[in-house]
This record gives C-alpha cells, sequence and structure tokens, in this order.
C-alpha cells in the first residue's frame, strides 16, 4: 500500500522536527536548553547524557523522512514517529504527575508533541487497524 499523502506529511512533519531538535541537542545543547530557561554548565558527564539521545532523536528523524521518499523503509518510518511522539509526551506527563508543573516552554513542548502524536494516529489509523487485525507490515507496504 502506497503512502497517502496524509501519511506523507505526518511522516515528513515528525522527521523535520526530529531531526532538528536532535540535532540541536547533539550539537549546541546549551543553547538548546537555554530556550526552556536550563543553564547547562560545563559538566560534560552531563553534557555526554543530552547529546546521546539527541542524536538518537536526530537518527529517529532521519528514519521518519526516509519513510517519506522510500517505500521500502514507510513501516520503520511510522514505528519511529509513533514510538517518539507518543513516548515524549508520556514521558513530560509522568513528569508533570511526579515533578509538578514545569515552564510554559516545556508545557509548549508537551502541546506540540500530543499535536504530531495526533497527527500521526489519524494518518496512520487505517495502516494500525490492520496491524492489529492480522496483517504484517510486509503486507501493508506492497
Amino acid at each position: 500500500m502506497r503512502p497517502t499523502l496524509l501519511e506523507k506529511i505526518a511522516l515528513a512533519l515528525s522527521g523535520l522536527t526530529a531531526l532538528t531538535i536532535g540535532a540541536c541537542i547533539l550539537l549546541m545543547p546549551r543553547a538548546f536548553y537555554a530556550g526552556y530557561g536550563i543553564t547547562l554548565g560545563a559538566d560534560a558527564d552531563l553534557l555526554s547524557e543530552l547529546r546521546a539521545p539527541g542524536a538518537g532523536l536526530a537518527g529517529f528523524g532521519l528514519l521518519m523522512l526516509f519513510g517519506v521518499w522510500r517505500h521500502a523503509i514507510l513501516p520503520v518510518g511510522i514505528a519511529a514517529a509513533l514510538t517518539v511522539f507518543i513516548s515524549f509526551p508520556v514521558g513530560r506527563l509522568v513528569g508533570l504527575a511526579v515533578d509538578g508543573m514545569p515552564s510554559a516552554s516545556v508545557i509548549g513542548a508537551l502541546v506540540v508533541e500530543l499535536l504530531i502524536a495526533a497527527l500521526c494516529l489519524v494518518a496512520f489509523r487505517r495502516r494500525l487497524w490492520q496491524l492489529a487485525h492480522g496483517m504484517s507490515a510486509a503486507q501493508l507496504v506492497r
């Protein structure tokens, strides 16, 4: 099944968002987190712990983008988009429940993540429904 225009838009938006944020965290974590009002010092351990998931997020973003152009990678791109844009809001909601209310900029990021997750769920609903009813991912690519 070829990707629909909505699926391509959802993957492209997800991929560009993940790639951009991941690359910013990887390459300039101090500037990125300053936008949230978080000051990072010169602690190499902390910076390494932030850069590593930033690289992972950028990698997931690339997989999402490749899914737009490479039909064979589409299921991987969809899985990456759903994983990233459902797990990030879940993590933020756990933090909200356990740690209390974060800054407005973090709440803004949560809202954007929830909107992208909703877009992905709407865009991929047909494929998700078919997977839930026994079709393999390979069958969905054909």
